[in-house]
């Protein structure tokens, strides 16, 4: 009988329809081949309770932790009191943590995995191996967020970028393995903590290319005579709101201008009031929820990623190259992706130069099958998942990530 592994989740990993649960729950389903796995995760949107039985083949126990947003964000305001990072006591729960500890003390599970840095306070000490895929070094993304915002929220920001590192630099020193997703964010976290260096990796992230796939017949789900720029992304969060808030704003007028039957079309689900607001402009479409966002990428005339504050790598974009769409992107939300700039997809750091490049892909309307045979080559999820598999199965202190750390 294969052993036991006790894997966390800050959010349930299914569907697997926006960029952390599509990562975890591929994580997830390939463990489950190797392992007996037990899953503990947050269910923070009532309508992810449906999708508990949709785990059940990948594994052998399943405790799921409601979260209510609102109660969880006064929660975490102790962490004013108690001095460390607001995500913490955010995420922090008595039944998970005793859930966990039960599990390892009979040896139910002798290995575990923690998907996301805020789930390293729920992993029991003495198991066998403990590898933390932090996906992301956040607490950069809290720094970023800090000079957007007025006070009292740029103080809190910054603090919670602060106070978040230092978390992030303590698991990071006492897991056997920390995992990103991208050398760039790898890069950063061993800067941070240079003693942990060699075991600190990269997990790149994957696409299901024959999901995404260029070559089926999609239903066209945009007006006659419009030619659409698209957005997809869980509208929500707020590096996207600001996204498209910036295009639609600074960049949208002037391709109208130069192309008047382009549409600006988001796609994406639970879209905040500022977002909504923005269907009032000519030619912005904002859809909410949609089945299914293949059509909406199959029949765009160029997708567009314009995040100016964004961490680790945009699924987005990968599967907009993945139907081999041309894709036009910040600097930042082109940061970790393998490509080449100007072939694979186009990089403009300005609203003038983003929007000349967007009617420039308007006025072309080609398809790019290179950027889907850079997808193809580089972001098979079988290929990239299996980096976890040494780091779990070592029976001793790992082996260096890395051949030698930077000085």
């Amino acid at each position: 009988m294969s052993e036991g592994l006790l894997f966390l989740a800050h959010r349930i990993p299914y569907p697997p329809n926006k960029g952390d649960k599509i990562r975890s729950f591929h994580l997830l389903r390939h463990l489950s081949t190797r392992y007996r796995v037990h899953l503990g995760a947050f269910v923070d949107d009532p309508a992810d309770w449906q999708y508990r039985e949709a785990l059940r083949p990948y594994c052998a126990s399943v405790r799921l932790v409601p979260l209510h947003p609102r109660r969880a964000r006064l929660a975490s305001l102790a962490g004013l009191l108690t001095g460390e990072a607001l995500t913490l006591p955010y995420y922090r729960s008595g039944a998970l943590r005793r859930w966990a500890a039960a599990l390892a003390a009979d040896g139910t599970v002798t290995r575990g995995l923690a998907f996301s840095s805020a789930m390293a306070q729920f992993m029991p000490p003495g198991l066998a191996r403990r590898v933390l895929d932090m996906v992301d070094v956040d607490s950069d993304k809290w720094t970023q967020y800090a000079p957007t915002q007025r006070w009292p929220l740029s103080w809190l920001y910054a603090r919670e970028g602060r106070k978040l590192a230092a978390w992030e630099a303590r698991v990071a020193g006492c897991f056997d393995a920390t995992l990103l997703v991208s050398p760039a964010e790898a890069a950063l976290l061993r800067q941070r903590v240079p003693a942990a260096c060699d075991r600190i990796g990269v997990f790149e992230n994957g696409v299901d290319a024959e999901y995404f796939s260029p070559v089926r017949d999609y239903p066209d789900p945009y007006a006659a005579g419009q030619i659409s720029v698209v957005f997809t992304g869980a509208m929500d969060y707020w590096p996207n709101v600001d996204a498209v808030s910036w295009f639609a704003e600074r960049v949208f007028p002037a391709v109208r201008e130069a192309v008047p039957s382009a549409q600006f079309t988001i796609v994406g689900s639970r879209p905040a009031e500022d977002v909504l607001a923005l269907a009032r402009q000519p030619g912005v479409v904002v859809t909410g929820s949609v089945p299914d966002v293949r059509p909406w990428l199959a029949h765009a005339a160029c997708a567009v990623a314009p995040l100016r504050i964004a961490r680790g790598v945009q699924n987005k974009v990968l599967e907009a190259m993945a139907m081999a769409r041309p894709v036009v992107v910040t600097p930042q939300a082109a940061e970790g992706i393998h490509g080449a700039p100007g072939r694979d997809f186009v990089v403009a750091a300005d609203a003038a130069g983003f929007a000349a490049e967007v009617v420039a892909a308007l006025r072309l309307r080609a398809s790019v099958p290179q950027a889907r045979a850079r997808v193809l080559a580089q972001y098979d999820w079988t290929r990239n998942v299996s980096a976890v598999d040494p780091l779990l199965e070592a029976a001793s202190p790992a082996a260096p990530l890395l051949e030698t750390c930077p000085a």
